[in-house]
């Protein structure tokens, strides 16, 4: 029988930023057990780990993190010292719509989580020493900033990730991490009630906890209702691209595999019980991004320039729609050295191609085949 240097338990290993983790880890730690555990929901999807499937420190879970007796199973079964929870509803429109489920999952199943591997840490000899429940949040739950230049500005900082010709701030704050939680969306209402009981843990329990709030992620299997995914693949479709609004709202986009870095070395390195903030110091206009995203689709396609300009459709702004999110990452910067590695332009253009390369992983998971990939793959194993 194997023995393993560590038994990390990933939530949400299936899903867009869980599954490049997932990969990582499994990748580049093989004195590691990687129990990947994962609903698989609409955005789960195990193609995305094809490569890595038949690694043998690796084993998939297929299970509800709400279910707080099978939580206590597998701690139990595969003597789980550490936790890194992605697992989560993150779609702010489908929170909108059905609020319940994200606290259900979000909420509820952080805190089945928390309680299974407080019981299990706490009756071992050693208790807590050695182990980590490393939590994995959003910056919309600091709610949202003013854009008070509209023009742009010269942002504060830099990194090797800021754009050459693309490199502004739209006001003059940004999130740190000690700016106060307001959040405006059902969905980031659950992910600061999740924040707060996995803080609660630690000062409570003693729990060794970590904290982490991140920007919008970008980058190779993203469900497409997301809206990088959707627009490459409405553009190579030549389908209508809806525009929330004037399209005026700011985001910053972080490359998925900075991210998943990030995360390894906050994993590792990290201080306990504290929070970090992970940002790609990138703040990009929506109708900006869109404009990009054209023109390389095009480009890479062999279609003249602005020749799906036109896709372009502004639709009704969705409720409550937070209009500046800008995060500052200096101190994980400062503390633990991590900055993005690829600038924008070059994320992007790695990001299209991939969608572009691999239209069958797109066709397959817009028409619904990959939700049967588990069944076809697993069902006998």
């Amino acid at each position: 029988m194997t023995t393993f240097k560590r038994n990390i338990l990933i939530t949400g290993g299936a899903g867009f930023i869980g599954s490049h983790v997932v990969r990582l880890f499994v990748n580049k730690y093989p004195e590691y057990r990687i129990i990947n555990l994962d609903k698989l929901t609409y955005a789960g999807n195990l193609a995305n780990l094809k490569d890595i499937e038949n690694q043998p420190n690796y084993v998939f879970i297929k299970a509800d993190i709400c279910d707080y007796e099978k939580m206590q199973e597998l701690m139990e079964l595969y003597h789980v010292d550490g936790i890194i929870h992605l697992a989560a509803e993150s779609h702010v429109d489908r929170s909108i719509k059905d609020p319940f489920t994200f606290a259900r999952t979000n909420v509820m199943g952080t805190l089945s989580l928390l309680q299974a591997a407080k019981v299990y840490w706490e009756g071992l000899p050693e208790k807590y020493e050695g182990k980590r429940f490393y939590h994995i949040s959003t910056d919309e739950v600091y709610g949202a900033l003013e854009m008070t230049h509209p023009e742009g500005i010269e942002p504060p900082f830099t990194t090797t990730a800021s754009s050459s010709e693309h490199h502004l701030a739209y006001g003059k704050d940004f999130f740190y991490e000690d700016t106060k939680y307001n959040p405006h969306s059902p969905y980031s209402a659950s992910k600061a009630s999740s924040d707060h009981f996995v803080r609660a843990f630690h000062d409570t329990y003693g729990m060794p906890t970590i904290v982490t709030n991140c920007s919008n992620n970008y980058g190779p299997y993203q469900f497409p209702e997301k809206l990088i995914p959707l627009f490459i693949n409405n553009i190579r479709q030549r389908r209508p691209l809806p525009v929330y609004g004037k399209g005026e709202n700011v985001r910053d986009w972080l490359y998925v595999e900075d991210h998943a870095r990030a995360i390894d070395l906050i994993f590792h390195k990290g201080k306990i019980a504290e929070t970090y903030n992970i940002g790609g110091f990138n703040e990009w206009k929506n109708i900006d991004l869109i404009k990009v995203l054209i023109k390389t689709v095009d480009r890479l396609l062999g279609r003249p320039e602005g020749a799906d300009d036109d896709l372009i459709t502004f639709v009704t702004d969705r409720k409550g729609h937070d209009m500046r999110y800008a995060i500052d990452s200096s101190k994980l910067k400062n503390e633990l050295g991590w900055e993005p590695s690829l600038q924008f332009a070059e994320g992007i253009e790695k990001t299209v191609r991939w969608y572009l390369e691999n239209g069958p992983w797109l066709d397959n998971v817009t028409s619904g085949e990959y939700l049967r990939y588990y069944d076809d793959m697993y069902k006998n194993r």
